[in-house]
């Protein structure tokens, strides 16, 4: 392992060392050939005496291992001494150790003294853990290397025997300064080794990083890997996004393989005729007027092995074409191109750039695990290179991850954002991030200008669009994360509009990496990063266009979502709400936008079909918060109907977040306004809503109202309404422990349902009708019922509903004495519940809906499978629930 950062944290029995500690690599060489060699079983039996031979070294000497991962050590010393005897231990002892088939395992040791940075999570962190692992490295199988600052603290106090070889000053990957470095000679083991694999052994003219590489783990085992199987690798992304610096990493990673590495910097030049002049002049080579530059670059590879770093292409794609000439007439030569556009050379492969990792801010993962985004882990690393004694903990945690997230996770905006820590705690930052993106400025001053500043970088590809280009881009920047084609083509304008086709213009961004394509099962999604995005916008604000486009924005996404509002109580509902899952940042724009402009009537729309998606996706308490920003609007004289639409919306999410008072609240409103408007539809639909919070407050009112509301269903022939009615009627003669009457109309009711395709209401009367079953103790025939019940709900991924049939499912353990696996799936259910807002299922919990266990104190055992419910997945939970259901079939008499 090359960087500890990677690494795998294992359990430690004592503290870390704090102040100064020794820190100690290690890896095995050649172990991916092991492997193959050896085969996988074999290998992991190596890898066991491995682990086991040098543990016990560490322990002996001290030492705290502090991450693990495969073959590869990173343990702490708070002595070097120590350390250094441990490693000598360790050489020995793998030396003498009788590995299988003859095969010997060489281990690679790299040992450096600084200071140990602990964060709150109980990782290392700062440049000296990447020099320790830099040193590592650099060595071969058997070789242990030793840093400047270690060899002067253990010279005087060696083990016997053991001396120190100076090897000279090297230069490191990803590190500013050449590190002195010593070899340890210990008695009875080999001594010699190749050169070291350090940047020095290959001629190059790579820049020098001042700071350290983090992350991109999977980025730099891809681009290896295609570097060894083509010869053209472009990296392509927006400003911002890394690329050079992945680029400079990869060539000297490789840089051993090769006769030479050399970096060209193109961002200086415009004129396309300049870049072999410019590869020319790199190489050293001189004009003699006779040979042009290119055939001068040609005739100087053409028998080399060597490797180009052209850096920052994109504003010289003319010359591609001659990049193209050099490949034909040097075949040793391979290039990596970085560039927001790729050179449409033949045999190029194109590699875009993804952003850092950031952590989902709706589920943010414990202090120890945060750190191990590499956004964040960029973030601390720089923030602690400003501010030494700066740690992140419980309480600014929080901010870390949303200013990671906030920027898109581009490298460039995470480190401009740390720059401000000695100004700013992470949460003030947060504050002024979110107003703005511009406060990002403030770079090293020794960058380009166009890195100083995040604005600087994306400006940079901007300003080489063509002005029709430049307009759509900024049009597209009133899609809040991003767009379908069909979407942007309404929103965005005609090819007459805009003075260019669409697809052709969003095809041009792309290539300059200022959108990016998410492939999805039906259609493309074109994607625009939220800091482009915002710098977009500004653009859009001083063309004077941005109302106008708003309001377009918002009408297509009203309509989008009425469209969906048709399709979720049926049987194509999975798909619809995908759509609306992925389009859901662009609904909250559109409902605000109509907000904020007093339009109650489009308001009221959106509201009347979004309460549904957000109840079967889990996201009640927003839902609740829109909905009561748009009742707060205006309602004036003759809008009745509007007022209508918005409270059914608010008092259904209440309803499905067990708040019965707000929920009857709302739909006592609806009530009246339909009585006071005279219309029979209207009050038929407020009396079957009204039934429901009703019901758990007064059963015998909200059986009334529920009747009520079926008869005026049948009165105006609506068989649909009709069928809801009758599963409240059901529903409330379960409340009131009349399940034979509620079983009964449940039946009646559930073929009309599968012949309208009501699948939403099919699930719930199923649900009443299996939940009848288990209080009349007819275990074996509510289980085929729930299972369906619960299939309907998860295959449209309605968690709201998920939790009420979990609740059965645990009724029906306790029903067959399963008490353990009743009490997990109460945990789980609560889980979800948390997870989501929803609370439906304790609000039912409280009525018809009783546990067989409730009121009684629970056992320790208990109290056990009700913390491992908890901590399942929706995904673990169904699975038991499953379980469940064929334990209570295998009781029908049949199965006997």
């Amino acid at each position: 392992m090359e960087n500890g950062a990677s690494m795998t944290a294992v359990p430690r029995a004592t503290s870390l060392p704090t102040g100064t500690a020794t820190f100690v690599f290690t890896d095995i060489e050649g172990s991916t050939k092991l492997v193959q060699a050896l085969g996988t079983q074999a290998w992991r039996g190596i890898l066991e005496d491995h682990h086991a031979l040098l543990r016990r070294q560490w322990e002996e000497h001290g030492g705290q291992e502090v991450n693990t991962e495969g073959d590869a050590f990173f343990v702490a010393f708070a002595g070097a001494p120590s350390a250094v005897a441990a490693c000598a231990a360790a050489q020995h002892a793998l030396t003498e150790h009788e590995w299988p088939e003859g095969h010997e395992i060489r281990v690679r040791m790299g040992l450096h003294t600084g200071e140990a940075q602990l964060t709150e999570a109980a990782d290392y962190l700062g440049i000296d853990i990447h020099r320790a692992a830099r040193i590592a490295s650099a060595g071969h199988g058997g070789q242990v290397l030793v840093s400047e600052s270690t060899r002067s603290l253990v010279i005087d106090s060696l083990p016997d025997g053991v001396t120190l070889v100076d090897l000279g000053e090297h230069r490191l990957k990803d590190l500013a300064r050449a590190e002195h470095i010593y070899q340890l000679v210990m008695p009875g083991l080999p001594s010699e080794f190749p050169p070291l694999k350090t940047l020095d052994a290959t001629p190059n003219n790579l820049p020098t990083q001042m700071t350290t590489f983090i992350g991109r783990e999977k980025e730099l085992e891809e681009t290896h890997q295609l570097l060894h199987t083509v010869r053209l690798l472009t990296l392509t992304g927006p400003g911002g996004t890394g690329k050079t610096r992945l680029s400079v990493q990869v060539a000297a990673d490789l840089a051993q393989e090769f006769d030479g590495v050399y970096w060209v910097p193109l961002a200086p030049i415009d004129d396309p005729e300049l870049v072999t002049t410019t590869i020319a002049s790199v190489l050293g080579l001189q004009e003699s007027g006779q040979k042009t530059p290119q055939e001068m670059v040609i005739e100087n590879l053409r028998t080399r092995k060597v490797l180009l770093v052209l850096d920052n292409f994109e504003q010289v794609t003319a010359a591609a074409p001659a990049i193209g000439e050099i490949l034909k007439g040097a075949p040793g030569v391979k290039i990596i191109a970085s560039s927001r556009a790729p050179l449409r050379v033949y045999g190029e492969q194109e590699y875009p750039v993804p952003p850092l990792g950031v952590p989902d801010l709706h589920h943010l993962p414990s202090l120890e695990s945060l750190s191990q985004y590499a956004a964040v882990k960029l973030f601390i690393d720089r923030a602690t290179s400003i501010k030494p004694d700066f740690k992140i903990d419980n309480e600014n945690a929080p901010s870390v991850a949303a200013i990671t997230e906030l920027v898109d996770g581009l490298p460039l905006a995470v480190e401009l954002a740390a720059a401000r820590i000695r100004l700013l705690p992470p949460r003030q930052m947060l504050a002024r991030l979110e107003n703005s993106l511009g406060d990002l400025g403030g770079g090293a001053r020794d960058l380009p200008a166009r890195q100083q500043t995040l604005r600087g970088a994306i400006a940079w590809s901007y300003d080489m669009l063509e002005e029709p280009t430049r307009r759509l881009m900024q049009r597209f920047g009133v899609f809040a994360r991003g767009a379908t084609l069909e979407h942007a083509e309404m929103v965005c304008g005609t090819s007459n509009e805009l003075g260019a086709d669409v697809l052709g213009g969003l095809e041009q961004l792309i290539e300059q990496s200022l959108l990016r394509t998410l492939e999805g099962d039906a259609e493309p999604r074109f994607l625009m990063l939220h800091v482009i995005r915002e710098f977009a916008l500004d653009r859009l604000q001083e063309s004077g266009e941005e109302d106008e486009l708003r309001e377009r924005h918002a009408m297509v996404f009203l309509d989008f979502a009425e469209a969906a509002g048709g399709h979720l109580l049926g049987d194509d509902v999975g798909p619809w709400l995908e759509r609306l899952e992925a389009e859901q940042d662009n609904l909250r724009a559109a409902l605000a936008w109509f907000v904020g402009r007093g339009d109650d009537a489009a308001a009221t729309r959106m509201g009347s079909v979004l309460w549904r998606f957000w109840q079967m996706r889990g996201h009640v308490r927003e839902g609740r918060e829109r909905l009561e920003q748009v009742l707060a609007m205006e309602f004036p004289e003759g809008h009745e109907r509007n007022l209508l639409r918005g409270l059914e919306a608010a008092g259904g999410l209440c309803w499905w977040a067990g708040d019965r008072e707000a929920c009857r609240g709302y739909y006592d409103r609806c009530t009246e306004l339909a009585r006071s408007l005279d219309d029979k539809a209207e009050l038929a639909l407020a009396l079957y809503n009204l039934s429901f919070p009703l019901g758990e407050m007064d059963a015998s009112g909200g059986l009334a109202a529920a009747r009520e509301a079926l008869a005026l269903f049948e009165e105006l022939g609506d068989r649909v309404g009709a069928a809801r009615a009758a599963f409240s009627v059901a529903g409330s003669l379960g409340i009131m422990g009349r399940y034979e009457e509620a079983l009964e109309l449940a039946n009646r009711a559930i073929p009309l349902l599968r012949e309208l395709g009501l699948r939403f209401d099919l699930a719930w009367l199923l649900h009443t009708a299996g939940l009848a079953q288990i209080k009349l103790g007819r275990l074996a025939d509510a289980a085929p019922n729930l299972l369906a019940s619960l299939d309907m709900l998860a295959e449209v991924k309605d968690q709201a509903g998920i939790t009420i049939v979990l609740g059965d499912f645990s009724d029906l353990a306790f029903g067959l004495g399963d008490d353990l696996d009743g009490m997990r799936l109460r945990g789980a259910s609560a889980a979800i519940q948390e997870r989501t807002g929803a609370g439906l299922e304790g609000t039912m919990g409280d009525t018809y809906n009783q546990r067989a266990r409730q009121g009684e104190p629970a056992t320790p055992e208990e109290k056990d499978a009700v913390e491992e419910g908890l901590a399942m997945t929706t995904e673990e939970a169904t699975a038991l629930a499953r379980e469940v259901a064929a334990r209570a079939a295998a009781t029908a008499p049949s199965a006997k």
